[in-house]
């Protein structure tokens, strides 16, 4: 799908961006093209994707420009050298999905550590109701390599504390499972020779999270709370206490798997081998593919928060024109694509 053009349309040429092929390599390249009578450049997706991305289509940040690329500043010049050429720029972009799982994707990670109550619950298409009770208003998680009750055995899903962040995950290989700031009170009773006043710090800290289990707005409570124990855990003898606390969560020994256990049982995810996904998974993926996860961009909250680094590109005129990704995975292909024409006509009007 392009807009009308402002440069006459009359051959492109497909560029395949990634960390070794950035967008600063192309700009010498742009004159050769402009020779071969080339008017636009067609570009790989931009946005940020996962680390080391090939291709571009596992994006897990819409809001940006993909770093690795060059970034903005990168996509800035290349356009600049396609203008002097007067030549433009038409850019694939993926709507249907995105990168999940990993430890990169900050949406997904909040829908994680927060469930239903995180504001991006709307952005991914889940099925919170399951005639499994034991599944109602949990999210099917089939990451692991093996079935849970076994990584837990192998010690292969170790509680995390992350002091920068002032927060706590499970972690299995390159996956990050976040814990919920309502349970952190549990995790921030420690049995440590502190001093009163560091004690005294901890534990009320420690009670302020526990209280978020009955406040309709936990997850805005829990930004200070987290920023908090950021600034308790720049004493090293109190980040030393919480992490020799975490050790009685080790899965290895008998107590330790249960209480691991117990934790995990609380959260908003079930964890699952990946060899349940075709069964039991109620979260609609990208064909079959556990990485994948499908947005819901029929509803405008998510239209406009996926597509708005793509706006702003459009309403500079850095670009001329989009492809749309697997269109057909949409709630609404047919309605999608009106509203999206309808706002880059509208943006480019005024450039």
């Amino acid at each position: 799908m392009t807009q009308a053009p402002t440069r006459p349309l009359r051959a492109t040429l497909r560029l395949q961006f990634h960390k070794g092929f950035t967008l600063e390599d192309a700009v010498p390249l742009v004159p050769y093209f402009a020779r071969l009578g080339i008017s636009h450049v067609y570009a790989s997706p931009l946005l940020r994707a996962r680390a080391g991305s090939t291709h571009g289509y596992d994006v897990v940040d819409p809001t940006r420009v993909n770093p690795e690329l060059g970034g903005e500043a990168a996509l800035r010049s290349l356009v600049s050298a396609l203008h002097g050429q007067n030549m433009g720029l038409i850019l694939d972009i993926v709507s249907n999905h995105m990168a999940v799982g990993g430890s990169d994707n900050p949406w997904w990670l909040d829908l994680l550590e927060w469930g239903r109550l995180s504001p991006y619950g709307e952005f991914f298409d889940i099925q919170w109701h399951s005639p499994d009770p034991l599944m109602e208003g949990q999210l099917l998680l089939p990451f692991l390599g093996s079935d849970y009750g076994v990584a837990l055995q192998d010690g292969t899903l170790p509680l995390r504390f992350d002091a920068w962040h002032g927060t706590f995950h499970v972690e299995h290989y390159e996956h990050r499972f976040p814990i919920c700031p309502s349970d952190y009170g549990e995790l921030l009773r420690v049995d440590a020779p502190l001093d009163a006043q560091q004690a005294e710090q901890l534990k009320t800290l420690a009670d302020r999270f526990s209280t978020l289990s009955y406040q309709t707005d936990a997850r805005s409570l829990a930004m200070p709370l987290k920023a908090e124990l950021r600034d308790l855990v720049s004493d090293p003898l109190i980040a030393q206490a919480i992490e020799q606390h975490s050790k009685n969560y080790d899965s290895l020994t008998g107590e330790g798997f249960q209480r691991l256990h117990n934790l995990l049982e609380r959260q908003s995810y079930r964890l699952a081998s990946w060899r349940t996904a075709a069964d039991d998974i109620n979260w609609r993926r990208f064909f079959d593919i556990n990485e994948l996860g499908g947005l819901r961009v029929e509803r405008p909250a998510v239209f406009e928060a996926t597509h708005a680094k793509i706006f702003q590109l459009v309403a500079e005129g850095l670009i001329d024109g989009l492809r749309i990704d697997h269109i057909d995975g949409l709630a609404d292909p047919r309605g999608y694509c009106r509203k999206l024409r309808r706002r880059v006509d509208s943006l480019s009007a005024g450039r």
